[in-house]
């Protein structure tokens, strides 16, 4: 399968917020249950903030909002939370959003990169890191993200394409829960 890494469209958004929801699923449901990730995402990842910040990225040099869309010949049916099968613009493997660091405008701030599930090990979050990076290059010198401590799926794959921790901070999802700041050149 070939994917294509493009600048996301608000036509993107349900299945944006899909791809967060069902990420956030298999990867907190046991930290955090179930109910408190339905209400993160649809805190974090409402619709409305999603077409703001696409439409923030598509009017700037320095901010990226892109989307992993499937090959369009593939036979592979990609579904919501609900079921329903998403179709044309809306299919969406992964998608990432990166905004200049507010304290050090050098480095890009990976505020959201996340892959569906069924995706992982394929290599599709290392294809969009890679496009991230040249994309980035001439603007950035340092890449970073915050992932929360118990993703173990998070920080397997920063680390595995050379992230580095800069520093560990307690997260706005209280409890204690606390996430690693990482970093790596560009």
């Amino acid at each position: 399968m070939t994917d294509a890494v493009r600048r996301a469209t608000t036509d993107d958004v349900l299945a944006i917020h899909e791809t967060a929801r069902e990420s956030w699923h298999a990867t907190y449901d046991d930290v955090l249950g179930s109910d408190t990730v339905d209400s993160v995402v649809d805190d974090w990842y409402a619709l409305g903030d999603l077409e703001s910040a696409i439409a923030d990225a598509s009017s700037r040099d320095d901010v990226e909002f892109v989307v992993v869309e499937p090959d369009k010949s593939t036979d592979d049916i990609i579904t919501d939370s609900e079921g329903d099968v998403l179709t044309g613009l809306q299919r969406c493997r992964a998608f990432a959003h990166v905004v200049p660091w507010p304290e050090d405008p050098v480095v890009a701030y990976l505020a959201r990169f996340y892959v569906r599930p069924d995706s992982w090990g394929e290599g599709v979050g290392t294809a969009l890191l890679e496009h991230l990076e040249t994309t980035l290059e001439d603007s950035f010198d340092r890449i970073r993200l915050a992932v929360l401590a118990d993703n173990e799926v998070g920080i397997s794959f920063a680390e595995s394409v050379g992230f580095e921790r800069v520093t560990i901070r307690e997260t706005d999802l209280g409890d204690g829960l606390e996430e690693y700041v990482c970093e790596k050149s560009i």
